[in-house]
């Protein structure tokens, strides 16, 4: 996650709050894009250095994005806002949590799919799961946070 990338998350917050879309739901997408940024990491730095053995730094290349991404906006005051939490937890780090718990059950709905009838339904298959499971976790959150 380049500090750039960074910004970028930052001004989609921001924006996100200018349109009045809850930090929740943006965050749902935030939480989903770290994941999948950080198995694409993995994967890069199995492939480029095979001798490496990636798989046993997977989980300190996971903490090292998430962490990329989680101290500027706790600098930037985007995490820690006062009255900007849902049953007790910042609202950010709430949808950041629920975006990356999405992500990972959507394509294991798909493994699991997969698994049991021994074939793929429909093409891009492996991306619909996990992207319809984030919008309905956004919709939920949505109605949830509306007032």
């Amino acid at each position: 996650m380049c500090p750039v990338c960074t910004v970028g998350v930052v001004a989609g917050l921001g924006i996100s709050r200018l349109l009045g879309i809850d930090d929740v739901v943006s965050a749902i997408w935030i939480g989903a894009f770290i994941l999948s940024f950080s198995f694409i990491t993995i994967d890069w730095i199995a492939k480029k250095w095979p001798r490496l053995m990636a798989n046993y730094y997977s989980l300190p290349t996971i903490v090292v994005i998430y962490l990329f991404v989680l101290i500027p906006l706790k600098l930037d005051g985007t995490i820690g806002i006062v009255g900007n939490s849902l049953w007790g937890v910042d609202k950010v780090i709430l949808g950041i949590i629920i975006g990356s718990l999405t992500l990972l059950l959507g394509g294991y709905a798909d493994k699991y799919q997969r698994k049991k009838f021994g074939k793929i339904f429909f093409n891009f298959q492996r991306v619909v799961f996990p992207i319809v499971a984030l919008i309905i976790s956004s919709v939920i959150f949505y109605y949830i946070t509306r007032q």
